[in-house]
């Protein structure tokens, strides 16, 4: 599996949560997808949290386990 922290600059992805996620905080994740790569933060964590790059294919396997 390719999973890497980033600390580049990504400040031009378009980050979205799932619409199950509610408006009072909690366990929520952000997602956006780049040319080559899915990239995976906290939504608590905004400015300056860790994100994670998840290659697409990677990406793609994870989303079909989870929908079974």
């Amino acid at each position: 599996m390719s999973v890497e922290q980033v600390s580049q600059n990504v400040d031009g992805l378009r980050w979205f949560k799932s619409s199950y996620s509610g408006s009072g905080g909690g366990n929520c994740m952000e997602v956006a997808v780049g040319l080559d790569a899915v990239f995976v933060r906290d939504s608590k964590a905004l400015d300056g949290g860790p994100i994670l790059r998840v290659g697409q294919g990677e990406w793609a396997a994870f989303v079909a386990l989870a929908v079974e």
